[in-house]
């Protein structure tokens, strides 16, 4: 298997072939891809674009109305597609260990050929998730590598149907600032909201990475792949931070991002090109090709030195598979 994940990564923003867009997203009829936080924002754009390629795509929202919302502007941009809701709240361990139950049943001999690990919080009040990890921590990295491995036996089940799966983890230029924190991974100590959500999103990155080596050394067709979407302007900025600002500051920051800020539809290319393109390699990692990776059509791009350290990867991991019991048997290394 060829893997990126080692390898040295180019200058961010660094070119990486031809310009990229959706209109190159080929068929993606007999594929079925589950896709978190599809209500709005990047995870709706995805789930329709890949709607219309012919995809089955399982749309998972924490909030009903919002998720049904959301469905039904898929169905109107996708006419006569497959496409369905499924509750999530990545918060919760038990609500993730229940949909990879309903979905493992759901999907049967057929598998899950992609899933895209795309919701998430941004730099939210401390808090605490259901299990009692810090919130932004818990469910941007802890609930999709939970939901992750849960998913593992049907990705796998792609590939002995003779399909290749796809994983595609979303980090963020956040991950620059990120570090982690062993002897205090949930931020007990000293919280800041966007050093922590940093933190969270280095972990997102250092997973789909060490995701990668593992299935390479187990000899799987696995596809692990990270992406970010750049400065979009997505409800997780503009009700998260930006939307916890006093009325009048909220609303001429909103006016100056609506001029750096590109769409959460452009935002979503990157994602998009992770998730379709015929020549992603794993452990590759895509952005923006704009200045400072913040808008542009999606390249290939680099990481921070963290996001490539080995070991202290293998130890979020082994921490990960404590914390939420998700054990990845599966990739066990051949001999």
């Amino acid at each position: 298997m060829t893997s990126h994940a080692d390898s040295p990564t180019p200058p961010a923003g660094a070119p990486s072939g031809a310009a990229w867009s959706p209109t190159q997203v080929g068929d993606q009829s007999g594929r079925t891809a589950l896709v978190t936080g599809a209500n709005s924002g990047l995870g709706l754009e995805v789930s329709a674009v890949l709607a219309r390629a012919g995809a089955r795509v399982v749309m998972t929202a924490r909030s009903r109305e919002r998720g049904e919302t959301a469905l039904a502007e898929v169905r109107r941009r996708a006419p006569g597609a497959q496409v369905e809701l499924q509750m999530l709240d990545l918060a919760s361990l038990a609500s993730v260990a229940d949909l990879a139950t309903r979905m493992t049943a759901s999907l049967g001999a057929h598998g899950l050929d992609l899933l895209v690990n795309n919701a998430g919080v941004m730099a939210v009040p401390q808090g605490r998730t259901a299990d009692g990890f810090e919130t932004q921590i818990g469910t941007n990295f802890l609930g999709h590598f939970a939901l992750t491995g849960r998913l593992l036996g049907p990705l796998l089940q792609s590939e002995t149907a003779g399909r290749r799966p796809r994983v595609v983890s979303l980090s963020s230029m956040a991950h620059r600032w990120g570090r982690i924190t062993p002897d205090d991974l949930m931020r007990e100590k000293r919280y800041g909201a966007w050093s922590v959500y940093g933190q969270s999103k280095l972990a997102d990155l250092m997973f789909a990475l060490e995701l990668d080596r593992r299935t390479d050394r187990a000899a799987r067709e696995l596809v692990s792949v990270a992406a970010h979407p750049g400065i979009s302007a997505t409800n997780l900025f503009t009700q998260g931070p930006l939307g916890r600002l006093p009325r009048p500051v909220r609303d001429g920051l909103g006016k100056v991002g609506e001029l750096v800020m590109q769409s959460p539809e452009m935002g979503a290319w990157p994602v998009l090109r992770a998730a379709t393109a015929p020549d992603v390699v794993g452990g590759e990692y895509y952005g923006p090709a704009g200045a400072g990776e913040r808008s542009g059509p999606p390249v290939r791009v680099g990481t921070s030195a963290r996001a490539q350290d080995v070991d202290m990867a293998r130890w979020l991991w082994d921490e990960a598979v404590r914390l939420t019991g998700v054990h990845y048997g599966e990739l066990a290394p051949t001999t």
